[in-house]
């Protein structure tokens, strides 16, 4: 199985794929959107880690600029009815750590914003992804297998989109307010965040 590939950028056929030629063998390898944007350009070192996929047609590379965004891949790769063309979506859509933040706090929403994912597929995601993900989020907390969950960053997140939030305004205002005090406190402080952005 191949871990990692480090060698010469030498061909981006499609967008989401990379040639990355290693000792003079060239590597077709299948990458999410954040990592195909930095790749640099032609003749450029490039260093991935990478998920080898064996199918019974075909072996495929997913290389991922960062060890988090292959550990989530392959813990999305886990979950029931994932194939690799989703998981590699979810990880273009969404940064390991705002993927962590989703799971535990149930944010069937953000889940939702990626193409091909409905409240179905992101509500089986996060049950399943909460004993599978060990990633860091908002500074070091960390969801772990079995645990994390905040109920009331849950219930600041329900009230605000009550009051007619979008997920996206929701899950940047959260990002910004403070992860202490009660709901009522928080959500007087994402109210007032969200009045300050317009």
């Amino acid at each position: 199985m191949i871990g990692s590939l480090r060698g010469a950028l030498i061909d981006r056929p499609t967008p989401g794929e990379v040639v990355v030629e290693v000792g003079g063998v060239g590597y077709r390898v299948s990458v999410p959107a954040t990592t195909f944007a930095t790749t640099g350009i032609d003749g450029s070192e490039v260093f991935l880690h990478v998920h080898t996929h064996v199918r019974e047609d075909a072996i495929v590379l997913f290389g991922f600029a960062h060890a988090d965004e292959r550990r989530c891949f392959e813990a999305l790769l886990g979950a029931h009815g994932v194939g690799p063309t989703l998981a590699l979506a979810i990880v273009s859509s969404l940064s390991p750590a705002s993927l962590a933040a989703a799971v535990v706090e149930d944010d069937l929403d953000t889940l939702c914003l990626v193409p091909g994912v409905g409240r179905k597929t992101a509500a089986r995601l996060l049950l399943e992804l909460k004993a599978r993900l060990d990633l860091p989020i908002d500074g070091g907390v960390a969801l772990r297998p079995g645990g994390g969950e905040r109920p009331v960053r849950g219930e600041v997140r329900a009230a605000l989109t009550e009051l007619g939030y979008g997920p996206e305004e929701v899950r940047t205002v959260l990002d910004e307010v403070p992860d202490s005090g009660t709901v009522e406190e928080q959500v007087r402080a994402a109210l007032r965040s969200l009045a300050a952005a317009r």
